[in-house]
């Protein structure tokens, strides 16, 4: 039995757009870490401190954990989010609320990102722009489950 599925041609254009957007965030957050690391000194690793003996091994510094942290919340919601929109790209969702999801997806990460690591802000900042990525994520799940059950 051949299955197929037409994805309207803009949407999957922005689809992919975003993810790369999702992906170099991602990265960029590794360099930010690595950054914060070297202008606070502190590194997890003692083979990393040989290159400067005033370097140290500290697991706790707030500056460097906050971005760290920051980063894996990134890994932990980032991926989940490409693969459930990849399968609602294929229940023919409305164009524009599509489109609309993935843009306050990544609007979300990167107001997440703010708050958490380079501004900090007072909750439920973080929680706000945290739930609005999770809530489009299981969003878009639950309509790939409803749609191919």
């Amino acid at each position: 039995m051949m299955v197929s599925f037409n994805v309207d041609d803009g949407l999957f254009r922005t689809f992919l757009f975003y993810s790369a957007i999702l992906v170099l965030k991602v990265l960029a957050m590794a360099l930010l870490t690595g950054k914060h690391r070297f202008t606070k000194k502190v590194f997890a690793n003692p083979e990393d401190t040989i290159v400067n003996k005033k370097y140290k091994v500290k697991y706790d510094d707030e500056d460097v954990e906050r971005v760290r942290r920051a980063h894996l919340n990134d890994l932990e919601n980032i991926p989940f989010f490409i693969i459930a929109c990849f399968g609602y790209l294929l229940t023919n969702p409305t164009v524009f609320i599509a489109t609309n999801l993935i843009r306050l997806f990544v609007l979300g990460r990167i107001v997440h990102t703010i708050v958490y690591a380079v501004v900090v802000l007072p909750q439920p900042s973080r929680a706000l722009a945290w739930f609005l990525g999770y809530g489009i994520t299981i969003y878009m799940a639950a309509q790939v489950v409803l749609n191919f059950a």
